[in-house]
């Protein structure tokens, strides 16, 4: 096989792998946690104050990105801190905060 030759299996098991990833992300509470994680880490009470949302949809979403291993957590006293820690999560939210999450404001 040249190198113009697409490897359609190979194409196909990285397209799953983007498909599955961008729907974990297609979820505005989601993306607004990754938009601020991928400025870097912060803790549960920062993202809480800095978006408003609610403890329980806070630690329902943040629960569907860890359990998709978009995020990490690290306990501090009493105090969790989350990041993200999947690489192509962290380059479409790179691209996407200039595109979106700083024209909104932030």
């Amino acid at each position: 096989m040249n190198n113009t030759e697409v490897n359609f299996e190979q194409l196909r098991a990285s397209a799953a792998i983007a498909t599955d990833l961008l729907k974990v992300m297609a979820n505005s509470d989601r993306l607004m946690l990754l938009c601020q994680l991928s400025q870097g880490e912060k803790s549960v009470g920062e993202l809480e104050e800095i978006l408003g949302i609610k403890q329980p949809t806070l630690s329902q979403q943040l629960t569907v990105l860890r359990k998709a291993a978009l995020v990490s957590t690290r306990r501090e006293g009493k105090s969790i801190y989350y990041a993200i820690s999947n690489t192509s999560a962290l380059a479409i939210m790179n691209v996407l905060y200039q595109e979106i999450c700083m024209k909104s404001g932030e």
